[in-house]
């Protein structure tokens, strides 16, 4: 008797060790997960994967323009309600004037082709108004075409694009950016003679419809006729532009990340050849990262305050750079991807300074399905969050809201896990050679307006989601 009491006592252990294990599994019908954030409108995105949102102020509205992902096995070209046609994925373009009803206005086709292969990730938006060589009458969209090309769009008339022109032969693309104010485009690209997937085509795009190719870039070791180990691939720039005369570059996605910070000046106007030693010529620092983490985004920050150290007689302004990695397997089948601060006040000595993760206990996340980590943050540098609040689209966590005043300690104020639907797509891993699969929201990027509104898509065709913050979150960026 004693041993069944045992065997009883041991089996109700595991009972309820499992069931807290996948109590937070998510379950079509069940409400989005929030803290200090709420939901104001969605979209379904036509049930694409997606990836990088950029919002942009358009005359008297606001407009979506989402890439997305290329299909999947099971549906490698959904349908588009408006046509009728199954289309392969590409650009959504939305009308987020009202957030509270997004109207979708068209689904722009990109690259035939499944998952990384396929599609139209990456989309920025300039102004021609903006652009030194534009037509004053014009909305340039660039974009990137699956991983052969890239493409300018005008979207004056967001419902109805006009091909501008294409920079094409590639081997793939990626994380572009576009200085609206000058007209410098820094392109992931992958030219075919270079030694890796991705490094950087600088182009001189101030008029877009004749594209001016001004070098390539990358780290040595990766240029045409180089030998030896090929260092790891870039993922995407950010530049501060002629002022700040910075491009922080992010290389690595979940492993070897690199922050290298680059002279811009430089970069632009000196030798060309890529050689050893004209790609070392603009680099004024790198700051290498664990084997364990990658570099997504690197987002400069720089000249913030820093509170605590207001009576110190110097470093009372720092110069910070954060660092998101990316988590690509699904259910913690890697090292942890997270967020890092790095200083880089003392440009040729870079140094992390604080880091953030989600909790897995607090969602049993490595449980849910999918990937868990960090992805990628917003890039609006619109002062209602810049140095304030960063928010972080951390799969299946949702989006994160960070308090960032004090980036020597970053704390979480806010967060909202969308609810999954019946479009949301499932994700597996080999158990015993055979897929074990759940659905889980896969909140992959986030972007910000100059409104104060929120938007996070996911990868997993859950679609849009507009949000706000709500309580103390709302006083940290100084909202009412």
């Amino acid at each position: 008797m004693g041993d069944r009491l045992k065997l009883a006592a041991w089996c109700a252990i595991c009972f309820l060790t499992c069931s807290a294990a996948y109590a937070q599994q998510q379950v079509i019908g069940t409400p989005p997960e929030a803290s200090n954030m709420k939901l104001v409108g969605t979209s379904d995105l036509q049930a694409r994967s997606a990836y990088q949102p950029t919002i942009h102020h358009q005359g008297d509205r606001w407009i979506a323009y989402i890439g997305h992902h290329g299909g999947s096995d099971e549906i490698p070209a959904p349908v588009n309600p408006q046509t009728g046609k199954a289309e392969p994925n590409g650009t959504s373009i939305v009308d987020v004037t009202d957030p509270s009803q997004p109207k979708y206005l068209r689904h722009l086709s990109g690259q035939e082709g499944k998952y990384e292969a396929g599609g139209a990730q990456m989309v920025r938006i300039c102004d021609g108004k903006a652009l030194p060589k534009g037509d004053r009458n014009a909305v340039y969209m660039l974009r990137t075409f699956g991983g052969e090309a890239h493409e300018i769009w005008n979207v004056a008339d967001p419902a109805n694009p006009v091909l501008v022109t294409r920079i094409a032969g590639l081997k793939d693309t990626h994380k572009n950016w576009w200085e609206c104010d000058t007209g410098i485009a820094f392109l992931v690209s992958g030219a075919p003679d270079w030694r890796t997937r991705r490094m950087t085509q600088v182009y001189d795009l101030s008029d877009p419809a004749h594209p001016q190719k001004i070098r390539d870039f990358g780290l040595p070791g990766q240029e045409p006729g180089s030998t030896g180990a090929v260092p790891t691939e870039l993922h995407g720039p950010i530049s501060t532009g002629p002022s700040g005369n910075r491009v922080y570059f992010g290389y690595g996605t979940n492993k070897g990340g690199i922050l290298q910070i680059v002279d811009r000046e430089k970069l632009l106007s000196g030798p060309k050849e890529p050689t050893a030693d004209n790609l070392r010529l603009p680099e004024i620092a790198r700051l290498p990262m664990s084997a364990f983490n990658g570099a997504h985004t690197t987002f400069p920050m720089l000249g913030m305050p820093i509170a605590e150290f207001a009576r110190d007689k110097d470093g009372k302004t720092r110069d910070i750079v954060m660092i998101v990695d990316e988590a690509i397997l699904n259910e913690c089948n890697e090292p942890r991807q997270m967020v890092w601060f790095a200083d880089v006040t003392v440009e040729n000595r870079p140094m992390m300074i604080s880091s953030y993760t989600v909790p897995e206990a607090s969602g049993t996340f490595c449980e849910r399905g999918g990937r868990f980590g960090a992805h990628s943050s917003n890039e609006s540098m619109a002062p209602v969050f810049y140095k304030k609040m960063a928010f972080i689209a951390f799969f299946n966590a949702g989006v994160r809201a960070l308090d960032i005043r004090d980036p020597f300690h970053p704390s979480e104020v806010g967060h909202f896990i969308p609810a999954i639907t019946a479009a949301t797509d499932k994700r597996c891993v080999k158990i015993d050679d055979k897929n074990r699969c759940k659905v889980a929201i896969q909140t992959n990027n986030v972007e910000t307006d100059e409104r104060g509104y929120i938007y996070i898509v996911d990868r997993a065709n859950t679609g849009l989601h507009i949000l706000e913050l709500t309580g103390p979150a709302r006083a940290v960026a100084g909202l009412p």
